[in-house]
């Protein structure tokens, strides 16, 4: 098996030797392996040592405190702690794959009281869970805090960056390993990244190309079934293999995105038009309001004058409408996505005025792409 396994490495160096050349993505940045990705954990815990920048007096970080000290024998009432050195937080990680028991990760410690600071608190040992309820880690260390804030004795303040959230670079020891069947199956499946029917035969073609055909089975259009070999020790250098082949991937669907909030626009390069008129105006409307003060008039009533009638004050509206020249533009067959930006940039269409535009030609089924608003 091992020479086996040296000749399909042969093979794959002069495979990929000689598709270098070719505009073409690793299997690898395509794809991942099926079961084999990372897992959230979460805790609970307590940050102490801060500098009055605790919760205080809040109940949960109160209890949280009564409890740990009992761990050691100590009994006391609420009225016994201040929690304004300490702070109730929760506890994220990413265990990543095949991490085993004793190797260290990253954690992030975020307030849930009124803490407005953690910078120079250290995290007591806090377990972290995973989705089953089972502990997978265990969490302690000093917080790394990135931002600051400060307040003055007039309740003005400033906040540099985010102060109440922190990180423990290696701040947590895995404590169990998550199984996986990557050792114990005959094959692998690759997921792709971005789903297609062309791009998933295409990578079976070029796993069949350097292995043999039917070494891999395209499922769907997001998945390839790859026969494995039987010795689970050759596992890893055969995915190895797998990953560095290149394929060519597939021209993906027309499509134009349309962002609302920002008004940006991206339009996929194989977007055409087919033959189409369009006439596009614009109607302004622009209302002012304003008020008049009118006064009474007079009577003379021996040597002084008295108002007979008060002031009245009278609005004064005034609307004025304008109207571009609506500007017209026709769209041969076959238009490309050059064509069509041209067109409409030059009659100085808006972001607002393009979408509609777009909207327009898809309703009229003179767009062949598909329109996309997030």
């Amino acid at each position: 098996m091992y020479s086996y396994l040296r000749f399909l490495c042969f093979i794959a160096l002069i495979f990929t030797s000689q598709i270098n050349f070719v505009s073409a993505d690793r299997i690898k940045d395509l794809t991942s392996l099926a079961g084999i990705r990372s897992n959230q954990l979460v805790g609970y815990g307590v940050v102490v040592g801060l500098a009055g920048s605790g919760d205080g007096n809040t109940g949960i970080t109160l209890q949280s405190m009564q409890s740990l000290v009992s761990r050691f024998g100590i009994t006391s009432d609420l009225d016994g702690f201040n929690g304004d050195n300490a702070a109730a937080v929760m506890i994220t990680a990413d265990l990543p794959p095949f991490t085993k028991p004793g190797q260290a990760i990253d954690v992030t410690v975020s307030t849930v009281g009124g803490a407005t600071s953690l910078k120079g608190g250290t995290l007591l040992m806090s377990p972290l869970l995973g989705a089953d309820g089972e502990t997978y880690a265990i969490a302690q260390g000093n917080v790394v805090v990135g931002g600051l804030g400060v307040e003055g004795g007039d309740k003005s303040s400033l906040t540099v960056n985010i102060p109440t959230v922190g990180r423990i670079p290696r701040g947590a020891s895995v404590e169990r390993l998550v199984p996986t069947e990557f050792l114990s199956t005959d094959f692998v499946i690759l997921n792709l990244h971005r789903g297609d029917f062309s791009t998933a035969n295409n990578i079976a073609n070029a796993i069949d190309d350097l292995l043999g055909t039917g070494t891999a089975i395209p499922l769907d259009t997001n998945s390839i079934r790859v026969r494995a070999p039987e010795d689970p020790t050759q596992k890893v250098a055969f995915v190895s293999i797998l990953e560095n082949i290149e394929v060519e991937r597939s021209v993906p669907a027309a499509k134009i995105i349309v962002n609302s909030r920002t008004g940006t626009l991206v339009i996929s390069g194989n977007v055409k038009v087919t033959p189409a008129a369009v006439s596009h105006g614009t109607l302004s409307v622009k209302v002012s309001e304003d008020v008049n003060v009118e006064g009474g008039d007079a009577i003379a009533v021996g040597a002084g004058a008295q108002a007979n009638a008060e002031a009245a004050a009278v609005p004064d509206t005034e609307i004025e409408v304008e109207e571009d020249l609506a500007k017209a533009f026709l769209f041969d067959a076959g238009v490309s996505l050059s064509d069509l930006v041209d067109a409409i940039n030059a009659v100085g269409a808006t972001p607002s005025d393009l979408v509609a535009i777009l909207e327009a030609l898809r309703e009229a089924g003179a767009l062949n792409a598909e329109l996309i608003v997030i």
